[in-house]
């Protein structure tokens, strides 16, 4: 039966609909929002895999068609791999859900959201979101929902529902909400320098803002009246746990309090090891039920450690952060450099500057855009101690890489002032959480260390949550065992103004205003403290960039100009370009760019230019090339496109009876402008210059 509510959320009506297509998914809708059409189907098969881990995979796909365009690639169809805003979103819709499906859920279960309509103006993002929810409240796969989204933007000092793409541009904030009834449960997002206060509020208006989605759902889920699957966890062995909790719970506390964390890994597998063997062949084929103990037991033993005993792992208070290392040009080839290591995470941060060619051609839903700044976040297993397959970028380092590059972009200068692109690389040499912030430290520094003159320096900090019933500790600059054990991920960057980018999952349904203000206060605590070890190391950007970067020579020209200097077929420029070792852009408006691998290259190509823009003037003297004869005189060309006529009685000092007696084409000689008239047209003397010579 087909079904279609509909709902009120920032002045335009959002509907969902259902059972109309794709009834064959377990659970599918479409979430419509202006002219803006998301598809949103989920299935979960019936048969349990034998995994320790959830096996939920969501993808997000934008059809080109769904713009009214075709693609532009040379296959003329989506090609296979997401790109990075596809990637982004499919995070996006999995972290929220996630945490909500039953603990042991061992179903393979599939969540696809396709764009079928874009209208230029929403999001299609913040739909596919509100569509994971409700196809799984519709299905009958077991899901602690329902939950909303909604995008927060703040125009003129007041907030704004899911603003337009258009307002998005004029908009200080701009983040992602994720909530249940009575909490939030992630976001993502950043502002232009926001103060925590602020940010807190927007998060709670979109908290409250969402409420009417989640009601739709609600009578959605009431009006298909499917039933929820059967769901029994699987029954715990207590005798096996108790046997194991004797055996291994004091051994494991000793393990938890070796700091470094190598040698503290290689002694829990240890214990494991030794269990099993201890354990004997009757249990064989039970070694995942053992593991799945152990690593219950791991975590409640960390968790005690922080709520009953008030300290963690390494032993340091809760606010506390690891000891700080910041070095910069230490790669010396490199426009800029910078190694930032706080405990056992340490990032390389590599700054490479190009011209305008360099920057990033990207097609979206919204068109063709052009990025000038580029981040890219490179996690290789050696950093964790690992020998695995080596791929390209995962969806954790696209998804990091994103983090971080919201957090520095706020900084940078303007095009007008610094007119280059810039391309960050993070390399991430060893982690023990929050590499992603250690990417921001090391990228700033890095961009400080290469001379780009940011606005200010930007740091960051990853916060953690260990929570049970009323007992609450939040932890700073967690490590990753607390990431793994603890209850939250609040990753915080910015200024010491304010916050450019922030980004929280947790690991339990809701989280309430209070923790999340907790949070946010020993955040900018942390991130102040990190932000003044960065400046010991550099407090400002250099004055100069690196010798070896390009360099970038802007002029402005007559846009009349553009086509002497790029000449028939290109070969004025390409002549330029070949000679002088540069590349040259120039946009229909006149800017010429000149980008250099030396200074002496771009003065050199300059000249060149400048030589055939350059508008003659009355009373000058040039060197130019006899080009053509006429009976009446002579052209000579002065610059590249500009000629004028010498007319035979201009040739010499005495009556000429022949241009050709004087003259010939390709010849050499000295002009003197005596007029450019209105038409353009110039009059020029040879006889005049040798007048001149011999007056002297």
């Amino acid at each position: 039966m087909e079904t279609v509510l509909k709902t009120e959320i920032g002045g335009r009506s959002l509907s969902i609909e259902t059972g109309k297509v794709a009834k064959q998914a377990s659970g599918s809708v479409v979430v419509k929002y202006g002219d803006t059409i998301v598809l949103v189907t989920v299935v979960s098969t019936k048969e349990e895999r034998p995994t320790d881990f959830l096996p939920l995979t969501v993808e997000y796909q934008e059809k080109i068609y769904a713009a009214g365009r075709i693609p532009g690639n040379y296959f003329r169809r989506e090609i296979g791999r997401p790109s990075e805003k596809e990637t982004l979103t499919a995070r996006l819709i999995d972290r929220p859900i996630r945490p909500l499906f039953p603990k042991d859920y061992r179903c393979e279960t599939q969540m696809i959201a396709t764009v079928l309509s874009m209208d230029q103006e929403n999001d299609p993002d913040i739909l596919a979101m509100i569509g994971a929810s409700a196809a799984l409240e519709i299905s009958d796969i077991p899901f602690a929902g329902p939950i909303a989204s909604v995008r927060v933007g703040r125009l003129d000092g007041q907030f704004k529902i899911n603003p337009t793409i258009q307002e998005l541009e004029q908009s200080d904030i701009n983040i992602i909400v994720a909530g249940s009834k009575s909490g939030v449960v992630m976001v993502e997002g950043g502002g232009d320098i926001v103060t925590e206060a602020d940010m807190l509020e927007a998060i709670f208006f979109g908290h409250q803002e969402m409420q009417p989605i989640i009601e739709l759902q609600a009578q959605l889920k009431e009006a298909k009246g499917v039933p929820k699957r059967p769901f029994v966890p699987p029954e715990k062995d207590e005798e096996l746990a108790g046997k194991i909790e004797t055996e291994a719970s004091l051994r494991i506390s000793e393990a938890l309090s070796i700091l470094p964390k190598t040698e503290r890994s290689v002694a829990l597998h240890n214990i494991k090891v030794d269990i099993i063997e201890k354990l004997g062949p009757d249990y064989a084929d039970r070694k995942g039920e053992v593991n799945a103990i152990l690593k219950d037991l791991n975590r409640k033993i960390m968790r005690d450690l922080v709520l009953n005993e008030g300290r963690r792992i390494d032993n340091r208070k809760f606010d506390e952060v690891r000891p700080i290392a910041c070095e910069t040009g230490i790669l010396p080839r490199c426009h800029g450099s910078a190694l930032f290591t706080r405990g056992e995470t340490q990032v390389l941060g590599v700054l490479t500057l190009g011209s305008g060619q360099d920057e990033q051609r990207v097609e979206t839903l919204a068109g063709e855009e052009f990025r000038p700044f580029m981040l890219h976040y490179n996690f290789p297993p050696y950093s964790v101690g690992e020998a695995r397959r080596f791929t390209g970028p995962s969806r954790r380092d696209i998804g990091h890489g994103g983090l971080s590059t919201r957090a520095i972009e706020k900084v940078l200068p303007a095009k007008e002032d610094f007119d280059y692109t810039i391309r960050i690389v993070s390399e991430v040499l060893e982690s023990n959480g929050s590499s992603s912030m250690g990417t921001v430290c090391s990228g700033i520094l890095a961009l400080m260390d290469g001379g780009v003159p940011i606005k200010t320096p930007v740091s960051g900090i990853a916060m953690g949550l260990v929570k049970e019933k009323d007992q609450v500790a939040v932890l700073s600059d967690i490590l990753g065992d607390e990431d793994h054990t603890g209850d939250m991920d609040f990753k915080v960057a910015g200024t010491k103004d304010g916050i450019t980018s922030l980004q929280m999952d947790i690991k339990i349904h809701e989280l309430s205003r209070d923790i999340m203000e907790k949070a946010l206060e020993q955040a900018r605590v942390g991130r102040l403290h990190i932000l003044d070890k960065m400046l010991e190391a550099l407090q400002e950007p250099r004055e100069e960039i690196s010798p070896y970067a390009p360099k970038i020579i802007i002029i402005k020209i007559n846009p009349d100009k553009i086509r002497e200097i790029i000449g028939p077929g290109g070969k004025v420029i390409r002549s330029i370009q070949s000679e002088t070792n540069t590349r040259i852009e120039i946009d229909d408006s006149g800017t010429v760019k000149i980008a250099a691998v030396s200074q002496a290259d771009g003065d050199a190509a300059l000249k060149l230019v400048n030589e055939i823009v350059a508008e003659p003037e009355e009373g000058q003297i040039y060197e130019g090339t006899v080009v053509k004869i006429m009976d009446f005189g002579a052209f000579v060309q002065i610059a590249p496109g500009t000629d004028g006529l010498v007319h035979i009685s201009q040739l010499a000092p005495h009556r000429v009876t022949k241009v050709t007696d004087i003259v010939k084409e390709g010849d050499r000689i000295r002009v003197k402008v005596l007029e450019v008239g209105r038409d353009g047209k110039i009059r020029l003397s040879h006889k005049a210059v040798l007048e001149e010579e011999r007056a002297k």
